[in-house]
């Protein structure tokens, strides 16, 4: 669980210093960054298990893909910053297995994860340019200090006993200078045995991304922990595909393996005295799915024993079965997210962009219920019931934002800002005041940016029909204007 993030010189990120709950919602204008911050967090993700010039090339530009390592860095004008920085403090998880199935104990489950990224040539790549590693580490948190840590709402003698463990502990990786050469230095849980040194200069990936379970317990589970990190892009293709028998079961980022994944729940799952009950799961999913469609009897998963194939399908109340390829866009997002919500092997960070897309107005409560749901309870025990998720949502929808949790939200601006004589424009995510997030030192969100979200069609509008009158056309009538409507509009208010 990534509790706070701090970026510096990555895109329009710069002094970006950010606490998360387990559900946050990042609310603003197209263009302004948001996307950006879920670029950093899948970035992170991706120095924990690749490489770093395949990390950056992992993270999209302006124009949907990376060309220049160097559009990855915070640019002022024809400058671009030497370096970019990303300090992570997060929870991890007690256990964890390595790539050869070796099991890891951590010492202690609150890390801070640091790293700092340098621009240079690279022969080999011309093109491209490279990243070199100049300041790596993973160090404890003192859980004497997780009450000023934590600052979102929990329950500390549950929920935080529950996924705080462990005892003090030296640094686990950290960077020295030896004969004026940076040296990344691994040691093992406890300083026992002996540690291991790499000169940074040299190094085509993080030290974190090696690490196993011998070596060093705690930060294997942290780097499984940031590998965990993914953003979800579901795509209605991929939702809509059945699956072979042998599929794997687990939902894919883009939504694939939807069927297989809620076939393998249906069967897997059993009740406390031990009996099969295959169509708990399929109630369970079809009682959510009825939030949102109110025409829903059944959902379950058709077996073709001839072509070995899963297909998702939809019975509504007169009986018709609806098979995954004949539903809508927002039914199948929501249908993916109920199924990851009774997954309770589905852990760690989900990033979701506009989850509002395909959902009609009056059921986007239904979703941002669902989206709470599968992150974890602060107020319960951590368990199977519970598991230890996050959620990440970014939107610019005043529909979502009217209807989150107050203390939920943050709201990207840009601002601008002066730095070694260069103007640039850099996003800012504001809170609103009197909420846990509320800092002495720092302004929370203008009243006025969230009365746009409250009030998106102003009096200001207004202008919007002069182009029909210098032209001559007849005036046209708003939805929004009409006379009836607008004493409905007004009741509503006055509520």
């Amino acid at each position: 669980m990534l509790t706070r993030l701090k970026v510096s010189g990555f895109k329009n990120l710069v002094d970006t210093d950010i606490r998360f709950a387990a559900f946050t919602c990042v609310a603003g204008a197209n263009g302004v960054g948001k996307s950006n911050l879920f670029d950093a967090v899948k970035f992170l993700s991706t120095l924990a298990n690749d490489t770093l010039i395949n990390a950056a090339l992992s993270v999209r530009d302006e124009g949907g893909k990376t060309t220049d390592i160097r559009s990855l860095f915070h640019r002022a004008g024809d400058t671009h910053a030497k370096k970019m920085s990303f300090e992570a403090e997060m929870i991890i998880p007690h256990e964890a297995t390595d790539d050869l199935g070796q099991t890891a104990k951590a010492s202690i489950t609150f890390v801070r994860y640091a790293v700092t990224l340098a621009y240079r040539m690279d022969e080999k790549l011309p093109s491209l340019g490279s990243l070199e590693l100049t300041q790596e580490s993973l160090e404890r948190i003192n859980l004497g200090e997780a009450s000023k840590r934590l600052k979102f709402p929990h329950k500390a003698n549950s929920w935080r006993k529950s996924v705080l463990k462990g005892r003090r502990a030296s640094s686990f990786i950290s960077t020295e200078y030896r004969r004026k050469n940076r040296v990344i230095k691994l040691s093992q849980d406890g300083n026992q045995g002996r540690s291991k040194s790499f000169l940074a200069a040299n190094l085509p990936r993080t030290v974190l991304s090696t690490v196993n379970a011998t070596e060093s317990p705690t930060a294997l589970i942290a780097r499984r922990e940031m590998q965990s990190w993914r953003l979800l892009q579901l795509e209605p293709s991929s939702l809509r595909e059945s699956d072979s028998f042998t599929t794997p079961p687990g939902l894919n980022h883009d939504g694939s393996h939807l069927a297989a994944t809620l076939s393998y729940l249906a069967r897997s799952y059993k009740t406390e005295a031990g009996e099969e009950a295959e169509t708990w799961i399929y109630d369970q999913i079809a009682m959510r799915l009825s939030e949102l469609i109110d025409d829903v009897r059944t959902v379950q998963v058709d077996s073709d024993e001839r072509r070995e194939l899963l297909t998702l399908e939809v019975t509504d109340r007169s009986g018709t079965v609806h098979p995954a390829r004949s539903l809508s866009d927002g039914t199948l997002r929501f249908l993916a997210l109920t199924v990851l919500e009774l997954d309770a092997r589905a852990s760690g960070l989900i990033c979701l962009e506009e989850p509002e897309n395909g959902i009609h107005p009056e059921r986007i409560p239904a979703m941002l219920e669902l989206l709470k749901d599968i992150a974890t309870d602060p107020e319960s025990p951590t368990g199977p019931d519970n598991p230890l998720r996050q959620v990440i949502v970014n939107t610019h929808s005043p529909a979502v934002v009217s209807q989150v949790d107050d203390d939920s939200l943050l709201v990207a601006e840009l601002k601008e800002m002066v730095q070694d004589g260069q103007r640039f424009k850099r996003v800012c995510f504001n809170w609103l005041p009197d909420t846990w997030r509320q800092e002495p030192d720092k302004r929370p969100v203008a009243r006025g940016k969230l009365m746009a979200y409250l009030h998106p069609v102003s009096a200001a509008d207004e202008n919007l029909t002069e182009p029909a009158l210098k032209t001559g056309r007849k005036k046209s009538q708003r939805v929004i204007d009409r006379d009836d409507l607008q004493i409905i509009r007004q009741q509503n208010w006055s509520k």
